[in-house]
């Protein structure tokens, strides 16, 4: 199983030609692709249109969905934050920071296009998905 960030679900929908469009249309295939409440947030309230919204929701809806929250995970995301800012790292957007929290608790590699989780990637051994 893998998650897939934001940002290459946008280059995916809009039709962006990347490597990481096609290494997810590859994992769809196998049903290996998880969701989670933040990440499907994210991609939802991009949707000018309500047809374009329900259409990904309904395809959305078919992967397994799993949540993060709560105090303990709240902390743990701290935490690591205030390691890469220890570091000389600043992470953009909080919402990186619950993403990589839990796939690295999770052991869930993350396929993305975003240079925050490259920082991550090397303080804080967040697996990612390679080209």
């Amino acid at each position: 199983m893998i998650l897939v960030d934001t940002s290459v679900w946008i280059d995916y929908l809009n039709q962006n030609i990347l490597w990481q469009s096609d290494m997810l249309d590859k994992f769809l295939l196998k049903d290996q692709v998880i969701m989670c409440d933040i990440i499907y947030t994210e991609i939802l309230q991009g949707f000018k249109k309500d047809t374009d919204f329900y259409l990904a929701q309904s395809a959305l809806d078919n992967l397994p969905f799993l949540s993060f929250s709560g105090k303990e995970f709240a902390l743990k995301t701290a935490i690591n934050f205030r390691v890469l800012r220890k570091a000389g790292i600043s992470i953009r957007k909080t919402n990186d920071m619950f993403i990589a929290t839990f796939c690295i608790e999770n052991k869930i590699p993350l396929l993305h296009n975003d240079k925050d989780f490259g920082f991550i990637e090397k303080k804080l051994n967040l697996i990612t998905i390679k080209q």
